[in-house]
């Protein structure tokens, strides 16, 4: 079994990947965004963080969450936006993926894949780094020719913002290492 290693820092900020169990193209949906949109709001009244970027795609999110400044603990509030996502997701008889009898047995449902991938941000150009991969990754997935068509992203705010031109990402930002990892 391999051993997590996770770096926490109160009051940090982390890079984070969340992926759909198999693969599901479930996040985009009008039932998704929404159930997401109501998980992360629950989640966020009782443990308190800020969203500093994200997009939505059909299978996976990615984020970069700010902690409050005595608080590291990153991981219970992922697991809880998933738990309450899921919640939310049966609740309405939604449709879950096939798990085997021993993921079912721990627990596991057919929405999530199970943990999360993460980096802790290291200082100011990291942060670039991970925020304009968020924001390039629909274009990188092929699922838009520019960045400012994709709805789910917090692109619109940061163009708003003026941290970038409407028409930014109309090339591979050289801001981003092409290998490092990101949790895909």
């Amino acid at each position: 079994m391999s051993d997590y290693l996770r770096w926490f820092t109160p009051g940090g900020m982390v890079f984070l990947t969340v992926v759909t169990y198999a693969r599901r193209s479930i996040l985009t949906t009008d039932q998704g965004r929404a159930m997401l949109r109501a998980a992360i709001k629950e989640v966020r009244g009782k443990r308190p963080f800020n969203l500093v970027a994200t997009v939505l795609l059909p299978d996976h999110w990615h984020l970069v969450m700010k902690l409050p400044a005595t608080d590291a603990d990153y991981s219970t509030r992922i697991k809880r936006v998933k738990e309450e996502f899921t919640q939310r997701w049966l609740k309405c008889g939604l449709a879950e993926a096939r798990v085997t009898d021993s993921q079912r047995r721990r627990g596991e449902r057919g929405i999530w894949q199970p943990r999360f991938w993460e980096h802790t941000i290291r200082d100011e150009h990291d942060l670039e780094a991970c925020v304009d991969y968020i924001h390039w990754n629909p274009r990188k997935h092929g699922l838009v020719n520019r960045v400012c068509d994709w709805p789910w992203s917090s692109f619109h705010r940061f163009v708003a913002a003026r941290h970038y031109s409407r028409d930014w990402g109309g090339t591979n930002p050289n801001t981003i290492d092409p290998k490092f990892h990101w949790g895909e």
